[in-house]
């Protein structure tokens, strides 16, 4: 239905040239008229081929920003930073040819369009203001296409674990906006009306959602949306007076700002973050905001190449990329604040294995990378300590098992002095233990948003090396390149470049090319660490986080592990 109604509505468009300094800018379409452009969308890199203008080199500072946590369950989240001097910006006219396409020849509808935009909304906020921190949110979303994006954004943030509402004054009767309507009102997400909403926004709000006006509005807005406007632009008086404010993200375009000139008149809303959608409109070069994000992902190649877009490749499976430099960050205002069942001491495991086995099966199940990675701390004779990262091989009764060379630093340190401990990092398992979840919000009214956050896990104890049948039989199950380049490293010694590792390895590589078993070196092998210590740690909130100690006691002649809690 999309389809055909945008079809016929791209007979009856005009270019209009309205005599005002604002609207001096050729306009595809009236706004009371069914408008197939995406009043501002989309855009992305394609999958599968890359036309040039993807591959054109962007210049940036290769660094990760620094103000988001990758995640993990950004794993491989991490919001890549790209220099604005290298991305294509988009005018008014370019902007509404290319939703043309994308609904024209290239078969894309409005509503596809529209949700991956409000996906993409959802998840550059999600990058930035974390749902311990910036809760209550309100989308003000206007009656076109971009608030439409709002709408489907405040779903996906409900999703995402925020507490959305809405205030959409000018309802759209059209099927696509009333079933957007109704698939919030499913979820019980408020719908406000202008009336209700509080004259502070801020005693009630941490971020304002500005999907009210996108790139094909012209004119002067009608009520109520000037008022609307005019309140965010005044919370920056709160600023000013040091009082907290809620952040503004505006979606594509910040309502009232021109859609190449930007805020003429400087008295517009000045939003904390801008989400562009497709490419960036020639405005967001006057965004000044600490936050910049592209979203959209499904420009094809061909859009590409006819535009001549340069755009940034968005990270992993990531809907967003960060364009530009994040705000200089305070370190020491760097802090999260979990939110995690109480972790007791009557619904721990008696024992520690049994316990970390437990939590180590929810890390695999929340698909971090790489759960079994664990930072080694030993000391040498000279009392300097030294940590690293090392792969957990082996876990049972008996202890902690992992390979590595025996001639390494680590090696040295523990054959001066066996003892050493061990460190798991499990961040990103806010999906995990839901039965415990599920139990602590049954009985006192837990926040269902308030999954573990981030558990931590410490083992100390003595160190030995396991038999040369376990290293042989564990070393003859990696694949044979991990065996030749276990031969090839000389681990901890000074290699005169990379290359020489290159050629030793292509070397034993042609040596064993016959398939012919791969003798294990002598000096590779396995380590166990039998636990003398455990702890057990879970992030609260305010600080008051879950330690859980256990620590081996004799009672009537057996060893038992004593369970006691530590203050956070």
């Amino acid at each position: 239905m999309w389809s055909s109604l945008a079809r016929k509505s791209r007979t009856i468009m005009t270019c209009l040239f309205l005599g005002t300094h604002q609207s001096s800018l050729p306009l595809i379409f009236n706004s009371n008229v069914l408008k197939p452009s995406r009043s501002f969308h989309h855009n992305a890199l394609s999958n599968n081929k890359l036309s040039p203008a993807f591959l054109t080199p962007i210049p940036s500072l290769s660094i990760r920003a620094f103000c988001t946590k990758p995640s993990a369950k950004m794993a491989d989240r991490a919001v890549q930073i790209q220099n604005p001097d290298s991305i294509s910006y988009l005018t008014q006219r370019e902007a509404a040819e290319i939703d043309e396409i994308l609904m024209g020849p290239l078969g894309f509808s409005v509503d596809q369009l529209m949700e991956l935009a409000g996906l993409s909304v959802a998840a550059s906020i999600a990058e930035v203001y974390k749902p311990s921190e910036y809760k209550r949110v309100l989308a003000i979303c206007g009656p076109g296409n971009n608030g439409g994006d709002g709408l489907v954004a405040a779903r996906h943030l409900y999703h995402f674990g925020y507490k959305p509402s809405v205030c959409y004054p000018k309802r759209t009767p059209k099927p696509l906006y009333s079933g957007l309507v109704t698939q919030l009102e499913s979820l019980s997400v408020p719908f406000l009306s202008v009336e209700d909403l509080p004259l502070d926004l801020s005693k009630d709000f941490d971020i304002l959602v500005d999907a009210m006006f996108g790139f094909s509005f012209h004119g002067t807005p009608r009520p109520p949306f000037g008022d609307l406007i005019q309140r965010l632009v005044s919370l920056r008086d709160h600023d000013q007076t040091h009082q907290k404010s809620p952040v503004i993200v505006s979606i594509d375009i910040p309502s009232g700002w021109h859609v190449e000139e930007g805020d003429i008149g400087g008295e517009g809303i000045k939003p904390d973050m801008l989400v562009s959608l497709t490419a960036p409109k020639l405005c967001a070069k006057k965004f000044c905001g600490p936050q910049h994000f592209l979203g959209g992902r499904f420009v094809p190649p061909s859009i590409a190449d006819k535009y001549k877009l340069r755009l940034p490749p968005y990270p992993g499976t990531s809907m967003c990329v960060r364009i530009g430099k994040p705000p200089k960050i305070d370190i020491s205002a760097l802090r999260e604040n979990y939110i995690s069942p109480e972790l007791l001491e009557e619904q721990v495991e008696a024992d520690p294995i049994d316990q970390f086995c437990k939590w180590f099966d929810d890390a695999v199940a929340a698909s971090l990378k790489e759960p079994n990675a664990m930072a080694l701390s030993t000391v040498g004779k000279d009392g300097k300590p030294s940590s690293r990262i090392v792969l957990l091989k082996g876990v049972d009764k008996d202890g902690f098992v992992w390979y590595t060379n025996y001639d390494s630093r680590k090696a040295h340190d523990l054959s001066d002095n066996p003892h050493a401990s061990l460190l798991f990092y499990w961040d990103g398992l806010n999906r995990q233990n839901l039965d415990q979840c599920q139990r602590a919000m049954q009985e006192s009214a837990w926040d269902s948003t308030g999954f573990p956050a981030l558990q931590l896990v410490r083992v100390e104890g003595s160190v030995q090396k396991v038999s040369d049948e376990e290293s042989e039989q564990y070393f003859h199950s990696r694949p044979r390149g991990s065996q030749i380049g276990a031969i090839v490293s000389k681990q901890s010694t000074v290699v005169p470049g990379r290359h020489v590792l290159h050629q030793q390895y292509k070397e034993l590589e042609e040596n064993f090319s016959d398939g012919s078993l791969i003798p294990k070196p002598k000096h590779w092998g396995g380590y166990r660490l039998k636990p003398e210590l455990f702890e057990f740690w879970q992030g609260q909130k305010s600080r008051l986080h879950d330690r859980l100690q256990y620590s081996p006691h004799e009672i009537n002649g057996q060893q038992v592990w004593k369970i006691e809690r530590l203050a956070p």
